[in-house]
């Protein structure tokens, strides 16, 4: 599979179903370590990966004894206490003999709608893949909410492989990929190699069934390729019960590709550049020309800031004569802005009292 060859940054979603055994309730140790064993060949060529991992609950659930099909809010939240941590340290301990380090990030919607926090999340994974880490990615169920819930990891996959930038989002199922009608049930059902344009059509042969251990079907792996392609990442549906799925991907397994609409740079760009500004600075001219190269804008080529705008709300660039050079997502509030324009980064900690970020617009957060 070429895609899984080319991709730079590849987001992985595993279901419950794939991790827990659904008639123990154990962990599938050695289907795990099977996994980690991808991770590592993919790392060994230079890809980023990042693993969006369901599975606490349904670990959880079996410590504490809770046997209900259908959990109260309070006692799925228990659960995910419980099992987080077990998820974590299996995962751990599947990639430390392969020399990986792992991060467990928790999150949930709340933290892509707020801007400040899609930036605080946006730097810190960008940090962690900077460092070899594999972050391993779950929504926040202890404390989440039914209105701040994603609700299925099909979505919390697209969300982060969108917040990361990645080029391909691959989510292993219990089944090898998109099917005209329900295989289980249909046994004329085809499965689709390609699908270019979500259609009504295509929308209308999606079911809502899925695994006993899932939450998510067809439906939300459709909203997740929606959301995906159209920031610039591709997204594959493959079955992932085999050993080694990553690698049976790569040696041609089937699956349905659904293909970036755009590259996740230009993508991020062109959201950038459409947001409604809150403010502005003004930079001097060599500011411009390291703009003009590629560079981040640093604070001290501001000279004037206008508008009050907060943490990671877009504001205009514009050159000495007011002429707009572009647009992006500043790292600091209009007040501070203020206090730290014309200075060097150096500084800023004995401005504001903290260290801040030495950038006042990090160039992948900026549209020219």
């Amino acid at each position: 599979m070429a895609t899984l060859r080319d991709a730079k940054r590849i987001t992985v979603k595993i279901g419950s179903a794939l991790l827990v055994d659904r008639t123990t309730g154990d962990m599938r140790t050695n289907w795990l370590k099977s996994l980690a064993s991808d991770v590592a060949a993919l790392k060994e060529q230079g890809t980023d990966v990042i693993l969006v991992s369901s599975g606490s609950i349904a670990l959880g659930r079996e410590v504490l004894n809770l046997r209900t099909a259908d959990l109260p809010l309070e006692q799925s939240q228990a659960a995910a206490a419980v099992g987080q941590i077990r998820l974590a340290r299996a995962y751990e301990e599947a990639l430390a003999p392969h020399g990986l380090t792992t991060a467990q990030v928790l999150v949930t919607l709340e933290d892509s709608a707020d801007r400040r926090r899609y930036l605080n999340t946006r730097a810190t994974m960008e940090t962690l893949l900077s460092l070899g880490v594999i972050p391993i990615v779950n929504e926040n169920d202890t404390i989440a909410t039914d209105e701040i819930r994603y609700g299925d990891n099909d979505r919390l996959a697209a969300q982060i492989a969108v917040t990361t930038g990645a080029d391909l989002l691959i989510l292993l199922s219990d089944v090898d990929g998109f099917y005209t009608a329900n295989p289980n049930d249909d046994p004329t059902a085809k499965r689709l190699d390609t699908i270019e344009i979500i259609t009504p059509e295509i929308e209308a042969m999606a079911g809502d069934a899925g695994s006993g251990l899932s939450k998510g079907g067809m439906k939300t792996k459709l909203m997740a390729a929606r959301m995906a392609t159209a920031a610039g990442c591709s997204m594959v549906i493959a079955q992932g019960s085999s050993n080694n799925p990553l690698k049976s991907l790569g040696n041609d397994a089937p699956f349905t590709y659904f293909p970036a609409q755009l590259d996740p740079q230009t993508a991020r760009k062109r959201w950038i550049a459409s947001m409604k500004s809150k403010g502005a600075i003004t930079i001097d001219q060599g500011a411009a020309a390291a703009l003009s190269r590629g560079k981040s804008l640093l604070p001290a080529g501001v000279t004037r800031v206008t508008g009050i705008f907060g943490r990671g709300d877009p504001i205009e660039i514009l050159d000495q004569t007011q002429r707009k050079l572009g647009q992006g997502l500043t790292r600091y509030t209009s007040a501070e802005s203020t206090a730290i324009k014309g200075v060097k980064s150096s500084q800023i900690e004995a401005i504001l009292g903290n260290p801040g970020r030495s950038t006042l617009i990090h160039r992948d957060d900026m549209a020219l």
